[in-house]
């Protein structure tokens, strides 16, 4: 299967600027750290995004642990 050809017309602003910086290739170990500080402003997204929906929600810790305790007492359909 052929990967589809990345156009400028297909990438946003932001996108084509992180390609113009990373052009040229460089050490494994400076794309690893990249790489991950990437990962890690995902996963900071992902956190703040999960605050929100749980105070938007009124889900607690308790909320969690009460799921938690009714998962197990649940019947199976099969």
């Amino acid at each position: 299967m052929k990967a589809p050809q990345l156009t400028s017309d297909s990438l946003n602003e932001q996108q084509l600027m992180m390609l113009r910086l990373l052009k040229k290739p460089m050490p494994e170990t400076d794309f690893i750290q990249i790489r991950r500080l990437a990962v890690q402003l995902l996963a900071k997204q992902v956190d703040e995004t999960m605050e929100e929906w749980e105070t938007k929600n009124g889900i607690t810790e308790e909320s969690y642990e009460q799921m938690r305790k009714q998962h197990f007492r649940t019947h199976s359909k099969f």
